[in-house]
C-alpha cells in the first residue's frame, strides 16, 4: 500500500527510523540517491541513512514508487502498521532462531523420518521444560525425570525417586519438579551439573495435587489442583519454607508469570485469575470452560480450555480478553481438547489431547495452521527451546520434535 501505510513524517524518519540506527556512525550526504533510494522528493536532508534503513527493511515503501512525502501526515492506521512493522523485524532479526537460520514460521511438521524423531522417555510423560540445551520431561507413572538433548533427541539419563513427576520448571540454574500423588504435594530439585541419580526432596507440605510451577526471581509458585498455591521461599538449609495460600477456588492447574504478579487458571470456575504478591486475587477474567495450562508472550496470555475447545487471549495489562479461538467464531484451528501453550517468540504452539497441534501467530494473533500427529497418542505438554516446539505424548511414552 503505497499511498496509505507507506507515508511517512519527516520526524518519524529523524526519530522512530534514527532509534534504528542508534550507536552507528554514517556520513551525511546531502543526496540520497547515493543510498540507492528511489526517491526524489527528498531534497537536502541529513536523515539519509535513516530513511535508507525504513525503506529497506521493509517499514514504508513511500507513497510512490519515486515519492517518499517526507511531510505528509501520517494517520492512525498508518502508524499501526509502521509500530506492527517495526515489531516483526525485531522478532525476525532478534531472537535465536534467526541467529541459527530457522526461518520458516509456518506449520512444523514432526521428525518422523529422521533424527531426533521421536525420543522414548518415560511412562506417561506429561509435562516438559527446556533449559537452552536440554529437555527435562516429568514421568509420572515411573516416578521419574527424563533428559533429552535438544539438538539431536537423544536421551541422556534419568533421575529417579521423583515420585508422580508432573509439573518442571528451570530456575535458578536449577530443575525442580512437583509430585503430584500422592498428598501432600512435594518439591523436588535437580542439579543438572551432577551426576544422575535420585533427586533432592526441597519441601514435602505443599498443598495436595500440585499440577503446575512458576518462578517469580526469588520464590517457587505451585498450583494445586486442591484449590490453594504454594509458595517456595529457598534456603541455605533443607527443607525450604512453604506459605499456604489457599484460595476460593478449586482445581486451579496453570501458572504462569507476567513479570509483575502470577497468573492462574481455575478450571471449575472457568476463569483466569491473576494474584498479588501476597496470592491475593487482584483479577478475575472469565474465559472459556475447564481452562487448562496457559503460556505468557510478553504481553497476552493464552489460554487454552479443555472443554469447550477453544482458546482465549487475555491482555495482561488490563485483563480484557482480545480474542477467542473456537469453532463457534470460525477460527478453531483444529482445537481438540487443547491441553497446553507454548511460546518460541514468535509462534504459540497449542497441544490437542484429542490430537494434533495448533499454531497461532503472537504478534496479530493470526491463525497460521493446524498439524495433525499420526502415529502418536495423546499430545500433552510442549515448550520450546528457543528454535524448536517440543510435545509430550502421554499415550505412546514419547517427546517429539516440531
Amino acid at each position: 500500500m503505497a499511498t496509505g501505510t507507506g507515508r511517512i513524517l519527516g520526524w518519524v524518519a529523524a526519530g522512530w527510523a534514527a532509534v534504528f540506527l542508534a550507536g552507528t556512525s554514517f556520513r551525511v550526504l546531502a543526496d540520497c540517491s547515493a543510498f540507492g533510494l528511489p526517491f526524489t522528493d527528498l531534497g537536502s536532508t541529513t536523515f539519509c541513512a535513516q530513511i535508507a534503513e525504513a525503506y529497506y527493511s521493509g517499514l514504508t515503501n513511500g507513497t510512490s514508487a519515486t515519492a517518499y512525502s517526507p511531510s505528509a501526515n501520517v494517520n492512525r492506521e498508518q502508524m499501526a502498521a509502521f509500530v506492527t512493522r517495526t515489531l516483526d523485524q525485531s522478532l525476525l532479526r532478534g531472537n535465536r532462531r534467526s541467529a541459527l537460520d530457522q526461518w520458516w514460521t509456518q506449520t512444523p511438521r514432526y521428525d518422523a523420518y529422521g533424527s531426533p524423531g521421536l525420543t522414548t522417555v518415560g511412562l506417561s510423560p506429561e509435562f516438559l521444560k527446556s533449559d537452552g540445551t536440554d529437555i527435562w520431561v516429568a514421568n509420572p507413572s515411573n516416578d521419574s525425570v527424563s533428559r533429552v538433548r535438544a539438538s539431536d533427541g537423544k536421551k541422556l539419563e534419568d533421575w529417579t525417586g521423583a515420585t508422580w513427576a508432573y509439573g518442571v520448571l528451570v530456575a535458578m540454574g536449577r530443575v525442580f519438579v512437583t509430585g503430584y500423588l500422592p498428598p501432600p504435594g512435594r518439591l523436588y530439585m535437580i542439579d543438572p551439573s551432577g551426576t544422575a541419580g535420585p533427586v533432592t526432596t526441597v519441601a514435602s507440605n505443599l498443598g495436595d495435587n500440585p499440577y503446575s510451577i512458576a518462578f517469580d526471581g526469588s520464590r517457587l509458585w505451585t498450583a494445586n489442583y486442591s484449590g490453594s498455591v504454594s509458595i517456595v521461599t529457598p534456603g541455605a538449609t533443607l527443607p525450604w519454607s512453604v506459605t499456604p495460600k489457599p484460595l476460593a477456588s478449586t482445581a486451579l492447574q496453570g501458572i504462569v508469570f507476567d513479570g509483575a504478579n502470577m497468573w492462574v487458571t481455575d478450571a471449575n470456575g472457568g476463569t483466569l485469575l491473576e494474584l498479588d504478591s501476597d496470592a491475593n486475587i487482584v483479577k478475575t477474567v472469565t474465559v472459556g470452560s475447564f481452562p487448562s495450562f496457559p503460556a505468557f508472550d510478553g504481553h497476552n496470555i493464552w489460554v487454552p480450555n479443555r472443554n469447550s475447545n477453544s482458546v482465549t487471549v487475555v491482555r495482561t495489562i488490563d485483563g480484557t480478553v482480545l480474542k477467542t479461538f473456537s469453532t463457534a467464531n470460525g477460527n478453531a484451528n483444529g482445537l481438540s481438547k487443547p491441553t497446553q501453550a507454548a511460546f518460541d517468540g514468535q509462534r504459540i504452539l497449542v497441544t490437542n489431547y484429542d490430537g494434533g497441534l495448533s499454531l497461532f501467530k503472537a504478534t496479530d494473533l493470526s491463525v497460521i495452521g493446524n498439524l495433525p500427529t499420526t502415529g502418536v497418542d495423546n499430545p500433552f505438554g510442549v515448550c520450546s527451546d528457543g528454535i524448536n516446539f517440543w510435545v509430550s505424548f502421554i499415550g505412546s511414552g514419547n517427546i517429539g520434535r516440531f
